[in-house]
């Protein structure tokens, strides 16, 4: 069998065609650059988004030269448009998963947090579908459905009218404990009226499309991230790993129960496979490559494959919020801006690029000591994957703050395997999850340098300066007000 498995990011699309046994035969990928505007907002072209599907599906199908067997579909989670159902055109931009335009809407429900966290597992945030849902209602039209990217894509793939089961679970309109839409929860939103898509499984067939030559089955559809975690093999409670991407973000599997956090990160679907839904609980950080690039735009280096040749070998005392999109799990504070301290005369831009690369890696260990805290045990090990495990520095930052062995995933494409991977188990009712998926080997494996009393003396410092962070807008905000009253 040969799958094409396409990976619609924030920052692109890969497409690549893989057979049976997980073997990559052809690889292509178009680049994305989502608009980031003025209070918080962050937009993508809908037309950039189908073109770069269909042009990377295209490619990697040609260039693989095998029949296809189906086409598998991950999305970004949580970016929503309006479009009409009828010609399957865009009525607004995409609204990213990123933008916080939608902040007021959840501080005038901060009534309903603990009733909508009980129901979905998820906090009552922008990050979520519902409140950019709520504001494309509010803001720019009224008009055509309002859905997450994955259906509006399979809708122009196939006709369907789909999402499925972890993508819903990432709306806030989604009922954990039965996995159906909610009408209560609609009701929060104001979003009663609105037709909502039907939800599958990530192994069900939904359609067949000619889109990338003769017809074939559209099936495995989920969230990327939880086609990382599946591609990760991490399938038994306990087990957890981080992308780093656009953002960073860690999920831990939890297994068949939702176990609901207590420490302020999400829970939700990771997948439902064979008729059995799985649950994760996961924490986000907003930026990481996109910080990255906010580097390269500044000219303080040209890229990413440039991180490790200026990185200093010490951040020298500097210390990096990299909030450049606000503060997610645990803080969930929209408000938060980035920040750079402990800098000096002698400080020069191998210092930032070290101190933001350790910021990323900091936030990232502060979820996983909040997931263990969760789970009932420390993590014992974390899988990564995404376009920065290509960085040592980071990598080693990682392990050193976290205290945790890093096992670096060998390809760069876990995402699309993971939808691959659930294409596959649709197209073969023989095969499993654990058949699928399991038996691979870490192609690097960073251990810890730092003693424990290091990685907790910095880590303090860290968390006293995303409080100083706060603490300085507030000031700001404050004074803002003082002057215009």
């Amino acid at each position: 069998m040969y799958i094409l498995a396409i990976d619609q990011g924030t920052s692109g699309t890969k497409a690549i065609v893989v057979d049976g046994g997980g073997a990559v035969l052809a690889i292509a990928e178009e680049a994305l650059r989502p608009r980031y505007l003025e209070g918080g907002g962050v937009e993508q072209d809908p037309h950039a988004l189908l073109h770069s599907v269909l042009t990377a599906g295209r490619r990697a199908s040609a260039a693989a030269g095998v029949p296809l067997d189906a086409v598998a579909l991950a999305n970004q989670g949580e970016t929503v448009l309006a479009w009409d159902p009828a010609t399957g055109e865009p009525i607004t931009p995409a609204i990213v998963w990123q933008d916080r335009r939608a902040e007021r809407l959840c501080a005038a429900r901060a009534p309903y947090a603990d009733r909508v966290a009980a129901l979905t597992g998820l906090v009552l945030d922008p990050y979520f579908s519902a409140p950019k849902m709520r504001w494309i209602r509010e803001e720019l039209t009224t008009e055509g459905v309002v859905t997450t990217t994955d259906t509006w894509l399979v809708h122009r793939l196939c006709g369907a009218f789909v999402t499925d089961a972890a993508t819903a679970s990432r709306s806030l309109l989604l009922g954990l404990a039965d996995g159906q839409w909610s009408g209560e929860l609609l009701d929060v939103f104001g979003l009663g009226a609105e037709r909502l898509p039907e939800i599958v499984a990530s192994d069900a067939v939904v359609g067949m499309t000619t889109a990338f030559g003769p017809e074939i089955p559209v099936t495995g559809l989920i969230v990327d991230q939880q086609a990382a975690l599946l591609a990760e093999a991490c399938l038994e409670a306990g087990t957890a790993k981080c992308t780093y991407g656009t953002g960073a973000f860690l999920l831990a599997q939890l297994g068949t129960s939702p176990t609901r956090s207590t420490s302020g990160l999400a829970t939700s679907i990771a997948w439902r496979l064979r008729e059995k839904t799985r649950y994760c609980v996961d924490g986000q950080v907003y930026t990481a490559a996109s910080a990255v690039r906010w580097l390269a735009d500044l000219g303080l280096i040209s890229g990413a494959e440039q991180l490790d040749a200026v990185a200093a070998p010490s951040s020298d005392g500097v210390l990096c919020v990299p909030a450049l999109a606000g503060l997610a799990a645990p803080w969930w504070d929209a408000a938060a801006t980035a920040s750079f301290t402990g800098m000096t005369l002698s400080t020069g831009r191998g210092h930032l690029v070290r101190a933001l690369l350790e910021g990323v890696a900091a936030q990232v260990a502060a979820l996983t000591a909040l997931v263990g805290a969760d789970l009932g045990a420390p993590l014992s090990r974390l899988r990564v994957d995404g376009g920065l495990t290509r960085s040592r520095v980071l990598m080693q930052a990682q392990a050193d703050l976290a205290q945790l062995p890093v096992e670096v995933y060998p390809s760069p494409h876990a995402t699309p395997l993971g939808a691959a991977a659930c294409a596959l188990m649709a197209l073969d009712p023989g095969l499993d999850a654990a058949t699928v998926v399991d038996g691979w080997r870490p192609s690097a494996v960073y251990e810890p340098a730092w003693p424990a009393a290091r990685a907790a003396e910095y880590l303090e410092r860290w968390q006293a300066a995303t409080s100083l962070s706060k603490e300085t807008w507030l000031s700001k905000e404050a004074r803002l007000s003082k002057e215009i009253s």
